[in-house]
């Protein structure tokens, strides 16, 4: 089949974000007087949104209250700070220009908040890539109804679009609005993992995708 669509995941796909992730967190965690994490456990926390990747990085039995606070001060840290080292994986701007002048439909889909998916797109992507969402907290992925607006948006139907991603998240959203994914091995994840999660294709670097691409 031809796919005319192609739906990205941010983080760890198109945009290596963990050190600025990172330094977030431990913002938040160390203004709290909580122990910090690594580099690592971040990179194990994130797929699931922001609200989620707090829950993981703070001390268990904290109250509402705290872990509030806590995801506060990493929201307000992460808004001014989410540029500072985060940068597109290597060809990965050769590879979307590539598939934008091939004459496909780009989009971005995201666990984040909305306003820095906006933000991140547009100051890396926006020549190329004409819808980016981030989704609600009652609406995160692997729930697949912002691939279905992404496809709405880029006026296509959604059995023309496959998701491109790093994590069993994006596995999972992908199998939930019943279309292929296309696991990328360079994010955090890995190719042994995604292959585990039944991805339905694993690229090792973004300039196999256009050639995958002209294959399925």
């Amino acid at each position: 089949m031809n796919y005319s669509g192609i739906i990205f995941d941010l983080d760890g796909t198109l945009l290596d974000t963990l050190q600025d992730l990172t330094n977030s967190v431990n913002h938040a965690l160390s203004t709290c007087g909580y122990p910090i994490r690594t580099l690592l456990e971040i990179q194990n926390f994130v797929g699931n949104g922001v609200a989620k990747l707090i829950e993981r990085a703070v001390p268990p039995n904290l109250t509402q209250v705290e872990y509030e606070h806590c995801l506060l001060l990493f929201r307000s840290h992460y808004m001014q700070h989410m540029y500072d080292t985060t940068k597109p994986y290597d060809g990965i701007l050769s590879s979307l220009s590539e598939l934008h002048a091939d004459g496909y439909y780009l989009a971005v889909v995201s666990n984040k908040l909305d306003a820095a998916v906006c933000k991140l797109n547009e100051l890396f992507f926006k020549k190329f890539i004409s819808v980016a969402i981030g989704t609600p907290q009652d609406a995160k992925k692997p729930n697949p109804s912002c691939v279905f607006t992404a496809a709405k948006q880029l006026h296509l139907p959604i059995s023309s679009c496959i998701y491109v991603g790093d994590s069993e998240v994006d596995i999972q959203t992908a199998k939930n609005a019943n279309i292929p994914c296309i696991g990328v091995a360079w994010g955090f994840r890995g190719r042994t993992y995604l292959e585990e999660h039944h991805a339905d294709y694993v690229i090792d670097s973004p300039k196999e995708l256009r050639q995958l691409l002209a294959k399925i």
